[in-house]
């Protein structure tokens, strides 16, 4: 029998389990039908014998129909309010959707796509289509799902709580995809407050947050060929070089409007293509709420930005991407999360993704939480988070942003402000044991997909498997090497032979992990400069130098990763905001950039010797690396059955005449001169071809004597 209590709790928004008080129950003389339908003057049942009338039993609008006999299910109910007819199955009818299997696994940090549970799912039940509403909030009082289709009204759709899971769900009956929606949370607290769907699949928007529920995936892929020959590809010793690119600001229409999925899918691939790059990784594609974060402060982990279109146009836009050989890495960012009070942050009013404890769930650097890797339900999220991005999208890697920041307990935290391990000590245990978990997981579902992370410490065997010890990841960014080579290409060359082991000292480390050499888009924004404006000297000097710059990068071992606009020298700072500077590329010095690393990008990918040791040190050998007074570099990158020399010249001056040992007599050809006047260099080199003496140097068989151009590197190999 229908309790007065509980009929109050729903009409007030307050019952923790509203399915065990509306729809169709048994009563003492019969069964009962129970709706609420805020403001309705009456309300009826569909019977089989025809609408049958429900009492109201309350002026705010719950009624009750009582019958000898139950309705058969799903039934429909009606109502009438605000002057008009509505009408619809009664929600209330269904039964639970998910599986007791589902939470379970869900609980124990196993549901590895927990996204295809979770959130808002376009289904059938019992024959009825609708939308199936689920949401983890373990310690709210009453959730329900609120949006368009309820006029945003909390009393209207309360979902029904699953017990110890923490999971509560409903199935709208004749909803579909397109719907805006929110979960209205009422915390134990009694406090009520709207909050985005975690596991959102499509979002509005900004500066709206609401999740749209999105259309079952309708593009055709295209890239199964793409996809097996990943899976196949020996990618510790294939060419590598990553087009760092911001969606946002790569390139915009006149006016500044963003391009979309698909205009951007057709440029940049033909751009990418063009130019010799083998990936382009993403900024965080991410849903975020701020563009000015560039994608870094995420709130949507399982759905590609709505500024440029839909989650099938971010499909497409892979898939024209494989399509033209190009792979696709996204930024993914397991390390923290916003503080916006409609995400992720005290979602059920309570620390649930994030730590309660201040000295281990906040970031002091970015006013971020931190994520609470030690609950199983966090490690599905994240998980499943990873997984939706390379198996739902068909991305070819995840570079994990902040690895750094993870790992330990004390980072960017003076002495007092961190909580140590159980041990006493700073690693964060918890992060750890998920990081392993996660490339595990990843290189055993997806054979040939990259991880590769930020992580800018000493920290050991990043980048060797976990059953050896290590975290797991395929590759790790130098940072070392990147800040030691910004900083030496910063200095006036006359100081430069002061400063020759910044250059010198990656290779004391440079074959311990599988390093990515990153000129990424943290070195050209907030007053750090472009990189053009970084080189001293004058006009003639400074493009000298990134051309340099891009050909050190290039011969040195390591994959390779360049932000957008560095291929062809943009003169200011990256703005997130607006096109990069395209209209450079009319001025002959930004051409003859953009020319060079074209060349230097498929001379890269076309010569063996230059990408398929870039692990292992038998693919290099020092010429010469102690002459610092002429502040120039020579050595050896080796292949399986070739070689090329590379010569690096770090001074405008010109040196004529130079020595420098080789592995092989014969003819040599001089197969890259960045001092070349296509690319604006004074054409100084060694007329395309040179031949090597027969007398030993440098503890080489044979001799070179040729000239080296001012602030340019070389690269011979000998004719065949």
């Amino acid at each position: 029998m229908l309790k007065v209590a509980d009929a109050i709790a729903i009409i007030e928004a307050r019952s923790h389990d509203p399915f065990s008080v509306l729809g169709q129950h048994r009563a003492e003389d019969g069964w009962e039908i129970r709706g609420f339908f805020p403001g309705a003057r009456a309300a009826f049942v569909h019977t089989p014998a025809g609408p049958a009338s429900m009492r109201r039993i309350d002026t705010r609008g719950f009624f009750v129909y009582r019958a000898e006999q139950p309705v058969a299910t799903p039934y429909r109910l009606a109502w009438e309010s605000d002057g008009a007819r509505h009408e619809s199955f009664d929600p209330y009818c269904f039964a639970a959707q998910l599986t007791g299997y589902e939470l379970h696994l869900f609980n124990e940090g196993r549901l590895l796509a927990a996204h295809r549970t979770l959130g808002a799912h376009c289904v059938a039940a019992e024959g009825i289509t609708g939308v199936r509403f689920a949401v983890w909030a373990p310690n709210a009082d009453r959730v329900s799902v609120v949006g368009d289709f309820n006029a945003w009204d909390g009393r209207r759709h309360a979902m029904r709580s699953r017990g110890v899971s923490g999971v509560w769900e409903i199935f709208v009956p004749e909803l579909a995809a397109g719907q805006r929606y929110k979960f209205e949370i009422r915390a134990r607290g009694g406090a009520v407050f709207l909050k985005s769907d975690p596991y959102g699949q499509y979002f509005e928007r900004r500066p709206g947050n609401a999740a749209i529920v999105a259309a079952a995936a309708a593009h055709r892929w295209g890239d199964s060929d793409w996809l097996s020959a990943r899976s196949r590809a020996d990618w510790l010793h294939q060419p590598f070089n990553f087009y760092e690119a911001h969606l946002g600001s790569w390139r915009r229409k006149p006016g500044g409007e963003m391009l979309t999925y698909a205009e951007l899918a057709d440029a940049l691939a033909a751009y990418v293509s063009r130019m010799g790059y083998t990936h382009v990784e993403l900024l965080p594609p991410s849903e975020h709420p701020l563009d000015e974060s560039w994608g870094y402060q995420t709130t949507g982990y399982f759905a590609p930005t709505s500024r440029f279109g839909t989650p099938d146009d971010f499909r497409a836009f892979v898939d024209r991407l494989h399509q033209a050989g190009i792979g696709v890495v996204v930024d993914w960012v397991p390390a923290h999360f916003p503080r916006d009070d409609w995400a992720l942050a005290r979602f059920d009013g309570t620390a649930l993704y994030e730590h309660e404890d201040p000295l281990l769930g906040e970031h002091p650097d970015w006013g971020t939480y931190i994520f609470n890797y030690g609950r199983a339900e966090v490690r599905s999220f994240l998980l499943s988070s990873a997984l939706c991005w390379l198996e739902d999208f068909h991305c070819d890697g995840l570079r994990a942003d902040a690895v750094a920041s993870m790992l330990y307990l004390d980072y960017s935290r003076p002495e007092g402000a961190w909580r140590p391990n159980m041990y006493g000590g700073r690693e964060n245990l918890e992060a750890i044991d998920f990081l392993k978990e996660l490339n595990g997981t990843v290189h055993g579902r997806c054979p040939g997909v990259l991880t590769i992370a930020e992580e800018s410490t000493a920290w050991p065997m990043v980048s060797r498997p976990t059953y050896l010890g290590g975290l797991g990841f395929s590759m790790k960014w130098n940072m070392g090497w990147m800040n030691d080579t910004l900083r030496y290409f910063q200095l006036d060359p006359v100081h430069r032979r002061f400063h020759h082991d910044d250059l010198t000292f990656s290779q004391f480390y440079a074959y311990s992990e599988n390093f990515v050499l990153p000129l990424s888009h943290d070195e050209v924004v907030h007053g750090k400069r472009s990189l053009l404006d970084k080189m001293p000297g004058d006009v003639w000097d400074k493009f000298a130098s990134v051309r340099l710059l891009c050909t050190y990068q290039m011969t040195h071992p390591g994959k390779k990763l360049a932000f957008m606009g560095t291929e062809f020298a943009q003169g200011p700072e990256w703005d997130a905001l607006e096109s990069l500077h395209w209209e450079e590329l009319d001025v002959d010095w930004h051409r003859g950039v953009n020319v060079c690393v074209r060349d230097l990008n498929l001379l890269y990918r076309a010569t063996s010797a230059l990408h398929r040791y870039d692990f292992d040190q038998r693919g290099f050998q020092w010429i010469d690396c102690h002459d610092s007074q002429s502040s120039v570099l020579s050595f050896v990158r080796w292949g399986e059955s070739d070689f090329a020399i590379v010569v690096l010249n770090f001074t405008p001056v010109p040196r004529q005449g130079y020595r420098i040992g080789a592995p092989a007599g014969g003819r040599y050809r001089e197969l890259f001169n960045s001092d070349a006047a296509i690319y604006g260099g004074s054409n100084v080199g060694n007329l395309g071809s040179l031949r090597a003496d027969d007398e030993p140097y440098m503890g080489l068989p044979h001799g070179l004597t040729l000239a080296i151009p001012p602030l340019a590197g070389l690269i011979l190999a000998p004719e065949a």
